[in-house]
């Protein structure tokens, strides 16, 4: 059987469940690599998928007698066939923090369930730590990151704007990747001091601050990376700045490992942006792999042990309002010593 359900199975075997409902797409690609509306049901003996007759044919091609999954076309599953998928099953679990309160009502009244039972997450708990397969997509889209990087800072020139280097970022990842994995962050001047800033009309001037967030995707793993860079010169007034971002992004670097406290790594960042007058308004990091965020989140509220394999960002910035804004940020696999940088792009003054 598919490994991945196999660990499943023996996970829900230890929370006495006896049926799973997984309706999270995430998910279900994870499981199975189908990319295709649908939703996966783990009954007592089998694994079954139900689909819309658009995706049969899509969703064939993908599986193998090795997944084990039985796949069914919506239209031919009948009332009694929802009824006894679940048959003889004393708890079913379901994706509590995907599922609304009406498709739960749902669930309990078309599968004629008795007990439907909250899962806390297995599946996403899992997702934390990478295989071997995960990782070489990853860090094949942070390869691409880097590329697209490079190729972005020979392109830009004093009178573009932030839409038109936004729009060369998508163009390249079109090219070389499956597309995007978020919305790209062009931040020019004063709108760089904005941490989520949609790019704007703002023209690039000869003396200018850029930050620009971007990332693609491989296979459906994506890649995360943040470079502020200069045009013209570095301001005097950035620098000591800059130089608080780097120096905590470096320092993080080096206390990336398995067994680190994701509520201590914060804290000491928080600690010494303080001593400085500042202050770190978002997580210091979070998990990369299908989705862009995802467990762990790295921040002062959430205390979770980093594990060897997990794959997450290092992400401090300072932000002035209304001045200017300086974030750095890289994706770094964690190992059982140390951390290892999956995007490398130059981090120190980039002037062009």
């Amino acid at each position: 059987m598919n490994p991945k359900l196999q660990w499943l199975r023996n996970t829900m075997s230890s929370l006495d469940l006896q049926g799973l409902i997984i309706s999270n797409p995430v998910n279900v690609r994870y499981l199975t690599n189908i990319n295709a509306e649908g939703i996966l049901l783990l009954t007592r003996k089998e694994n079954i998928y139900i689909t819309d007759s658009r995706y049969i044919e899509h969703v064939h091609s993908i599986l193998t007698l090795y997944d084990e999954i039985i796949v069914y076309d919506i239209k031919d599953v009948s009332k009694e066939d929802y009824e006894n998928f679940f048959m003889f099953c004393e708890n079913v679990g379901f994706e509590e923090n995907y599922v609304t309160y009406a498709k739960y009502k749902e669930y309990i009244r078309k599968y004629k369930i008795n007990s439907l039972v909250e899962t806390d997450n297995i599946i996403e708990k899992q997702r934390m730590i990478k295989d071997e397969e995960e990782i070489k997509n990853i860090k094949r889209a942070c390869e691409i990151t880097d590329n697209c990087f490079t190729h972005i800072l020979s392109y830009i020139k004093p009178g573009m704007t932030e839409k038109q280097i936004a729009d060369e970022i998508e163009r390249y990842y079109k090219e070389n990747s499956d597309g995007l994995s978020f919305e790209t962050i062009v931040a020019s001047g004063e709108n760089s001091s904005k941490p989520h800033a949609v790019p704007t009309d703002r023209k690039i001037q000869d003396v200018d601050i850029i930050t620009i967030d971007m990332g693609c995707k491989v296979n459906g793993y994506c890649s995360d990376m943040t470079r502020t860079f200069f045009v013209g010169e570095v301001p005097e007034y950035v620098k000591p700045v800059y130089d608080l971002v780097l120096k905590n992004q470096t320092q993080t670097t080096d206390d990336f490992k398995d067994g680190a406290s994701t509520r201590l790594l914060t804290k000491m960042v928080e600690n010494d942006f303080k001593l400085n007058g500042y202050d770190l308004v978002h997580a210091l990091g979070h998990g990369v792999g299908m989705e862009i965020h995802e467990a762990p989140y790295i921040n002062y509220k959430t205390d979770v042990s980093l594990k060897e394999n997990m794959v997450v960002t290092n992400e401090p910035g300072i932000y002035i309002p209304g001045k200017f804004g300086v974030r750095i940020e890289d994706t770094v696999q964690i190992t059982k010593f140390g951390c290892i940088n999956l995007t490398n792009s130059e981090k120190n003054y980039i002037i062009i």
